[in-house]
């Protein structure tokens, strides 16, 4: 069995993000079939890592980013537990990767979730060129790198010149290998939580409300959508909204409880929304990387409606009539399709959605090559 060590910079268990559950479910799954440690900050909850041995040895504060002793640290770790691959999360510590690849000759691979200087340019942050310059020559150094859309890899072989075969697609996974049987039973739980009269349909958007690709979605469907949609006379429905960061002067969205919308907060067990929902509403406009709560809504058989760039990253010949798109600017279409989808009795998602995104088909990919 193959023995990798994972470099996760942040807290992540539990997880409250996106991001943060593709982190946690990655090593879950990683941890299945390899001999895995995982080095990371102490915030993490050690009694959910699972599988694996969680070493707090980084630091709390951004500091942990430039901490020279971690060179020494995890060159040792390395020697004493015979790694044969770290996997270091996101390109941030790359200085630090090829410090400790000279100091051992262990096969180093980054994982990065976007092309992170393009998302840091979308949400218009003044350092994105220095990051492009610094993500570019960490991929040109590393031995091999793991990519979350197939877009993104092939940015990097076309524009950086990075060679193919030292790029991997590691797409977000899913737990689910069928299409779920417990979604009459999710929804009698959701419409009892909140209230919900029998015949109204659930329209839900999810997503972490403080990250700004998100929170322009989420305006996008109070100020644009949900307007286009009121005026279907009779149209019954509520729009769920889940999420924690949610920007105070929302107020919780009690300005728009008469506008058939609801706020759920933050949930732990988001999965009975996304079986409870008759659609997702995935209004997003900027932000690099696959939207994972479209790649779960469609797993826990829930039509997704997405603008085209919501839906980068994701294979869509394997998502059948599960994912219908529309045009970036074309909001008047968005709302419509809504409305006419909502009136349609929905298909189940296709067996080989399942077969190509499942974790397990995952990792085995990776080992054959990559890890």
């Amino acid at each position: 069995m193959k023995k990798v060590l994972v470099i996760a910079p942040y807290a992540y268990l539990p997880w409250r993000s996106g991001g943060q559950k593709f982190i946690a479910q990655f090593l879950q799954y990683l941890g299945k079939q390899t001999e895995l440690t995982v080095v990371s900050v102490a915030e993490n909850d050690a009694s959910q890592a699972g599988r694996y041995r969680l070493i707090p040895l980084l630091k709390k504060g951004f500091s942990r980013y430039y901490d020279l002793s971690l060179v020494k640290k995890i060159s040792a770790l390395v020697k004493e537990q015979a790694v044969d691959t770290i996997i270091w999360e996101h390109p941030y510590m790359a200085w630090l990767a090829f410090r400790v690849r000279k100091k051992t000759g262990v096969k180093t691979l980054i994982h990065t979730h976007n092309i992170e200087y393009q998302r840091f340019r979308s949400t218009g942050r003044w350092w994105w060129p220095i990051l492009k310059y610094y993500e570019r020559w960490c991929f040109k150094k590393a031995d091999g790198i793991f990519f979350i859309t197939p877009e993104d890899r092939q940015f990097a072989i076309r524009q950086w010149k990075i060679a193919a075969d030292k790029c991997f697609e590691l797409p977000f996974g899913i737990e689910l290998k069928e299409h779920p049987t417990d979604r009459a039973r999710c929804r009698e739980t959701i419409v009892h939580r909140h209230g919900i009269a029998p015949g109204e349909k659930i329209l839900l958007f999810t997503g972490a409300l403080a990250y700004p690709p998100n929170l322009q979605a989420l305006q996008l469907i109070l100020d644009k959508i949900n307007p286009l949609l009121m005026q279907h006379k009779g149209f019954a429905y509520k729009i769920l909204v889940c999420g924690g960061g949610l920007p105070p002067a929302l107020n919780n969205l009690e300005g728009y409880r008469d506008q058939h919308l609801l706020y759920a907060g933050f949930s732990a067990d988001i999965d009975v929304y996304y079986k409870a929902a008759d659609l997702f509403l995935n209004p997003v406009l900027s932000g690099g990387g696959i939207k994972t709560k479209m790649v779960e809504s469609i797993a826990f058989g829930t039509t997704v409606i997405s603008t085209q760039t919501g839906a980068i990253g994701i294979d869509r010949e394997l998502c059948g009539n599960k994912l219908l798109l529309i045009a970036d600017d074309d909001i008047k279409g968005f709302a419509d399709k809504v409305f006419e989808q909502s009136q349609l009795a929905q298909e189940e998602t296709p067996l080989s959605y399942y077969q190509q995104y499942h974790w397990e088909s995952i990792i085995a990919q990776l080992l054959k090559g990559a890890i």
